[in-house]
């Protein structure tokens, strides 16, 4: 009887241990020790952001008949205890409201000296949560002082815009798309693209997905489920800058990284960039340090610019447009600057006879 075939690649001896020891390479153990410090930098981002909201510092006009009433009322809130407040005097109601609409101030406060109540004009439009915070710490401040405030809602956000959070969820969609987008052609292809015209086609690749990503959100947003108005071109134009910065970056991260580049992506994007974007929370809200960031990120300067183009006529949204192209940019000429070094590296390594980097055969580098 002849005795069953062995197997011509015997697992290492030694037991159990050394099974593990040879299934689980060192690469595979850091990548997962980095999942798990990026889970946990997620954790502590979002509680961190979201888990005691406090005014500080929120814009307001105060507008009065007098000057010195004015002035008076504008030192009296600016004094409030913990500064939640950062008011200053203009010249009349016309002048408040046009810096409210303007996206100057988050809320104007009209003063009527000649009787008890006041009127306290706020944008929903910006964020529910700003407005009630708004409408909460005037309204004491005004009381304190034995008067009463009428609130009126001068820019509202949208009946079929809940909170006024659609912008952001908007903004978030289009977001996971950019850095999807981008690590699809990594894993089909290859983290780093081989050589220069390669990078080009995966930009080129990424550029036509932003304007279909863009188009079909701005569609979908608006004229389909009626949640955010303003008009779709601007908002199109909006999202596939959103887009395409998220996805160069990704580029631009998995270039100098690799796949490791995706986990960075994800860090700035989702953990550093979602819970600092304004959205549930609009930025007088947040803590210091996401305050500070979240303007310079893509989710909090789409989601800025976003709300300006529905709301307020694209008032404001010059300055977030400038960011999202300078993420654009960056993420497209780091793509191809290290595409160009790493035609550098192969050719450098074909002469000395050590072969392409990373052990790719010529033609096969899967793209």
């Amino acid at each position: 009887m002849t005795p069953p075939p062995r197997s011509s690649a015997p697992g290492p001896s030694g037991g159990f241990p050394a099974e593990i020891k040879d299934a689980v390479t060192t690469r595979a153990a850091l990548l997962v020790l980095g999942v798990l410090a990026l889970q946990l930098a997620f954790i502590t981002s979002y509680i961190g952001a979201f888990h005691h909201p406090e005014p500080s510092r929120i814009p307001i006009a105060v507008a009065a008949p007098a000057e010195p009433v004015a002035a008076q009322t504008a030192q009296r809130l600016g004094a409030l205890p913990g500064e939640p407040l950062d008011p200053h005097p203009v010249a009349d109601e016309a002048a408040a409201l046009a810096q409210l609409r303007n996206r100057e101030v988050d809320g104007a406060l009209i003063v009527d000296p000649a009787g008890t109540t006041d009127r306290l004009l706020v944008a929903s439009g910006s964020g529910a949560s700003l407005s009630q915070a708004l409408e909460q710490i005037v309204g004491l401040a005004e009381r304190a002082g034995g008067r009463t405030v009428r609130v009126v809602d001068a820019v509202p956000a949208d009946r079929g815009d809940s909170r006024g959070l659609s912008s952001f969820y908007l903004v978030v969609g289009w977001c996971v798309g950019g850095y999807l987008c981008a690590a699809i052609l990594a894993i089909s292809a290859g983290a780093r693209p081989a050589n220069i015209h390669r990078a080009v086609i995966r930009l080129g690749a990424l550029l036509l997905y932003s304007i279909a990503a863009g188009l079909l959100g701005a569609v979908i947003a608006g004229p389909v489920l009626g949640a955010l108005p303003g008009p779709v071109a601007a908002l199109w134009g909006l999202g596939a800058l959103v887009v395409f910065a998220v996805g160069a970056l990704t580029l631009a991260f998995q270039g100098v990284a690799g796949v490791v580049g995706i986990g960075l992506a994800i860090l700035v994007v989702v953990v550093f960039g979602n819970p600092s974007a304004g959205g549930a929370y609009p930025y007088p809200l947040l803590p210091p340090f996401w305050r500070a960031v979240g303007p310079a990120l893509p989710p909090g300067a789409g989601t800025y610019a976003a709300r300006s183009i529905a709301y307020f006529k694209g008032n404001g949204a010059g300055g977030p447009m400038l960011v999202l192209a300078a993420w654009a940019a960056a993420g497209a000429v780091i793509t191809m600057a290290c595409a160009v070094m790493r035609r550098g590296l192969d050719t450098d390594a074909e002469r000395s006879g050590g072969g392409l980097d990373g052990g790719e055969v010529p033609g096969q580098s899967g793209e």
